[in-house]
């Protein structure tokens, strides 16, 4: 197919998915069709439609449709199973996503749906097929060969589908990482000569773009799991079926290091909540883009840094198109690169596994994540961060809430406090557990000092149930934590006498002014 043909449909495409992003966001809002921000999970503050997934996938689809008669006019012919092989399973997993945006699925749900896609595209010939024909050649078409490949798939699939939907957390993250690493799969197509796949990759760039600038910070749209689980799933499709047509080394190595950002983002979630005990399914606030966040990073600064990682990662790729003895060369930059980037992040459930003994004290010390708290707690300056991070680090371990005592003379006003509630013993306190028991909860009490003050107030936190085991290792690090935690309150505090000065202000004008009108 020639250059300027394929310029076209890639203009036709951003052009398209722009309007219909603009469309769709258009007529959600007109129909009140947003989602709330929820507490603890979301770092949006106001709500704002989550259907641009429906932009991108109906210019994929439309433009998709549009190569069969562009095909007919080219005389290239096109395989009817090769096509409804790519189509068929994409349009299932963007229904899967529309479906979870309205009524949340199970994980479960979704990995069962995923898995039998993926097995779709494995049957229409769109899957990893090295393992069998090592087994064709050598056993005479023993079918274990075939087993190999299609758990294999069947893996990549789910891997790459969800990488992208995990780091959908920033504005503009998930479909701007996805941009960068369309180069790479582009690369490999252009590098395989395969028309099909070529120009599917040049419609899907095609549709993030013109969905982009609609997504990026701040948002006025989001994609929901619709958009990025359809990306995630094509990405992962397209990547196999380029593949087939390069060497076995550049067919593995290029997809692999062109999706390196989702697949170490996925591949931490998965340690973490594994050394901690958690089930993995199970959603939490320390992935790359929050620790960065947390490091004092603005949200356009720590999206920059991940479109730089996604970047080097896509770089790496390209240089195996050029030439694969790169590959070791490259792999092993990457990996420096990648142990010293994490080291950054300071995910305290690695700092000692790379020291004798120092996994097994970490297990006991941060039992109920008191060493989490204490790093996040570092960055946190107004009280919905201090309530996110220690609803986040203490409540899988059994905590039920916080109360705070004392905080200030001022009597400020209830809204600058923000997720905290005040009662008529004069504590503020966020409760983010229903006890499902009479008896009553453990409670662990300090002052909180922070010089050259003697006290801000006291915080107590619940925990059920009490056991001996917790208070014990509770306090190996309740210096640590109280200091934190004192350090992160007075911020707060800080911050509000000064919004509540400002509101004073403004409240004294508005007097003056009306007076002044009076006369």
């Amino acid at each position: 197919m020639p250059m300027f043909l394929y310029i076209l449909v890639l203009t036709a495409s951003v052009a398209m998915s722009a309007l219909l992003t603009y469309w769709v966001r258009t007529t959600a809002v007109a129909y009140g069709l947003k989602a709330t921000p929820v507490y603890g999970r979301h770092l949006h503050t106001k709500p704002l439609p989550r259907l641009g997934g429906i932009a991108i996938c109906v210019t994929f689809m439309a433009a998709a449709l549009a190569y069969i008669p562009i095909s007919s006019a080219r005389h290239l012919g096109v395989s009817t199973k090769s096509y409804l092989g790519i189509l068929v399973p994409v349009l299932l997993i963007f229904l899967m996503g529309a479906y979870d945006d309205i009524k949340p699925l199970k994980p479960k749900s979704k990995i069962v749906v995923q898995a039998c896609a993926a097995t779709l595209l494995y049957l229409a010939g769109f899957g990893i097929h090295y393992f069998g024909l090592i087994f064709r050649s050598v056993f005479a078409g023993h079918p274990i060969g075939a087993a190999i490949d299609l758990l294999l798939t069947i893996f990549w699939v789910l891997l790459i589908t969800n990488a992208f939907n995990l780091i959908d957390g920033l504005d503009g993250l998930a479909a701007g990482s996805a941009l960068i690493s369309v180069v790479a799969v582009l690369a490999l197509c252009l590098l395989g000569h395969n028309v099909l796949v070529t120009y599917l990759v040049v419609v899907l760039l095609g549709a993030i773009l013109g969905f982009l600038p609609f997504n990026v910070y701040p948002a006025s749209i989001f994609m929901g799991d619709s958009g990025s689980l359809f990306i995630g799933f094509l990405l992962s499709a397209l990547a196999m079926a380029a593949s087939q047509e390069v060497t076995p080394i550049s067919g593995i190595a290029i997809p692999i290091l062109a999706f390196g950002l989702p697949i170490l983002d996925v591949t931490l979630a998965v340690m973490r909540r594994s050394l901690r005990g958690h089930p993995v399914f199970r959603g939490d606030t320390d992935h790359i883009h929050h620790k960065l966040l947390r490091l004092g990073l603005s949200h356009r600064q720590a999206v920059f840094v991940l479109y730089s990682v996604t970047s080097a990662f896509v770089l790496a790729s390209l240089a195996l198109v050029l030439d694969e003895k790169f590959l070791l060369p490259i792999l092993f930059a990457l990996i420096i690169g990648v142990v010293v980037g994490v080291q950054q992040l300071h995910y305290p459930e690695f700092s000692g596994l790379f020291r004798p003994g120092g996994r097994r004290r970490q297990i006991v010390t941060d039992a109920p994540n008191l060493r989490r708290a204490t790093d996040a707690l570092a960055a946190s300056s107004d009280f919905r961060s201090i309530c996110q991070v220690l609803q986040e680090t203490l409540q899988p371990n059994g905590f039920e809430g916080l109360r705070l005592k004392n905080l200030g003379k001022d009597g400020y006003p209830i809204a600058l406090f923000q997720t905290l509630h005040y009662d008529s013993e004069g504590k503020w306190f966020l409760e983010w557990s229903e006890r499902k028991t009479d008896d009553l909860p453990w409670e662990y009490s300090f002052q909180l000092i922070k010089n050259p003050l003697p006290t801000l107030g006291y915080a107590s936190f619940f925990h059920m149930p009490a056991s001996e085991d917790f208070r014990l290792n509770a306090d190996l690090l309740a210096a640590d934590f109280r200091a934190a935690l004192s350090d992160a309150v007075a911020r707060a505090v800080t911050r509000n006498a000064a919004l509540h000065q400002t509101e004073q202000n403004a409240d004294l004008n508005l007097v003056r002014a009306a007076c002044r009108a009076a006369d």
